[in-house]
């Protein structure tokens, strides 16, 4: 038959996966996004000038609160005691990127919580630099690699 949906139980109900059983193990996750943008978006962001201030600086923050909070933003999710979480950031051609790192000794896997980092991060530069471009574009957010658990490593495709 296929795959068994590990959230779903016997009646159709979600349910919270029972991780109790399975082993500690170090888990990392790095994710990545981008958000477009107008020339001159881009410019007040490198240049610190944006009309709220230091958007790089407040968007790591936000990310990082975020990724500390996705079991309580993602019905599924197990609450987790993350041991870091990292979020840096790299100007593109009319674009900044993301990239979120997250690690923990746990039971579980950190994939949604650097995925959460980025998506809140990149909702918070679109915040902060809105006055100068509402178009922006928040896109290409996906997970990059995971490590630990069962499966071991898992990197995407390029």
């Amino acid at each position: 038959m296929g795959k068994s949906l590990t959230h779903i139980d016997a009646d159709g109900s979600a349910r919270m996966v029972d991780v109790g059983g399975k082993a500690e193990t170090q888990r990392l996750a790095i994710a990545s996004g981008r958000i477009t943008m107008s020339a001159e978006a881009l410019s007040a962001i490198r240049s610190g000038n944006a009309p709220k201030g230091d958007v790089l600086g407040t968007a790591r923050i936000a990310g990082i609160m975020a990724a500390k909070r996705t079991g309580d933003l993602i019905p599924m999710c197990h609450p987790l005691m993350l041991d870091a979480v990292n979020l840096d950031f790299a100007f593109e051609d009319s674009a900044v990127r993301a990239m979120a790192t997250a690690s923990l000794t746990g039971r579980t896997g950190v994939e949604m919580e650097a995925i959460t980092a980025v998506s809140v991060a990149l909702l918070t530069i679109y915040d902060m630099a809105k006055a100068i471009d509402k178009g922006m574009v928040i896109g290409d957010i996906r997970l990059i690699e995971k490590r630990g658990g069962k499966s071991g490593l898992w990197r995407a495709p390029d």
